[in-house]
């Protein structure tokens, strides 16, 4: 096993870390680890090599995905009826929990969305919780597909490994 294949599984297994993890970009990284892969010599004497157009296909999911990680919790609030206000509340407490833990960019969504439900729309206690639920749950999802994502990038290395 070359250099190259040694650390695009270390970085691919960071990816799928930062998956979990805000401050640490995981489709990004687990493209970056496919990236190495690409470049690896083992890559080139595979019968079942990483081809350019994967490596662009990877990189445009990447990219879909860190984009919906940010949108995804405010869409879902909206889905449980929430207002305007709460889905930007959601995107600005994710942005400042970014800064700080894991848990701050949940509750920091958690909070913005329920802020822009009850100070903003003025709603009910009641709706105001309902929106930010719902937020929480295009968090978990957004988790959920950045960390599945980051899986299979790590298992398309492995895979060319062996």
């Amino acid at each position: 096993m070359d250099a190259l294949a040694i650390i695009a599984i270390i970085i691919g297994i960071v990816g799928i870390v930062g998956g979990i993890i805000p401050v640490l970009p995981g489709p990004p990284l687990s493209w970056v680890a496919l990236l190495c892969m690409y470049f690896s010599k083992l890559n080139h004497a595979a019968a079942n090599a990483l081809t350019t157009k994967e490596l662009i296909i990877w990189l445009v999911l990447a990219i879909v995905i860190t984009i919906m990680d940010y949108v995804l919790p405010g869409r879902i609030a909206r889905l449980t009826g929430a207002h305007k206000s709460a889905e930007r509340g959601a995107l600005i407490g994710i942005f400042i929990g970014i800064f700080l833990t894991p848990i701050g960019m949940i509750l920091g969504c958690l909070a913005g969305a329920f802020l822009g439900e009850f100070v903003a729309e003025q709603q009910g206690l009641g709706h105001s919780i309902k929106a930010a639920l719902g937020a929480f749950a295009g968090v978990i999802l957004s988790t959920g597909i950045k960390v599945i994502f980051s899986a299979i990038a790590l298992w398309e290395i492995i895979r060319i490994c062996w």
